[in-house]
């Protein structure tokens, strides 16, 4: 199946961000950029160049190739694009919780909230 070949001129802070988490993640996984490109479904002929576009910041992929890359990378399509560190990596965290314990930590965070409103 291939997806969004079509790239998206982005502003460069975005481009940036969206450059760094993806070679965080992908690097993190420890695989190439090739086989990233070709488990998201890009053609295998462009997967490496196109990836490497990506992690460069020369382009941003389109939304739902953007969503593909994170499925593979195993992290939600937010991280990418996240700008705060602590976000990133609270968004991974998110991710891997279960609802049980995402209502914990949402009833938490609403208390503490609240105590220091």
């Amino acid at each position: 199946m291939l997806i969004g070949v079509v790239d998206v001129v982005a502003p460069d802070k975005e481009r940036s961000v969206f450059a760094l988490r993806l070679r965080e993640a992908r690097e993190r996984l420890g695989i190439s950029q090739v086989e990233l490109g070709r488990r998201a479904g890009l053609d295998p002929s462009v997967a490496s160049p196109r990836i490497n576009q990506y992690e460069q910041g020369q382009h941003v992929p389109h939304h739902a190739t953007a969503r593909r890359l994170a499925e593979v990378l195993g992290v939600p399509t937010a991280f990418l694009f996240a700008e705060d560190d602590q976000l990133a990596r609270l968004l991974v965290l998110w991710s891997e919780m279960n609802p049980s314990e995402r209502k914990k930590l949402l009833k938490l965070v609403e208390i503490e909230r609240g105590a220091n409103a």
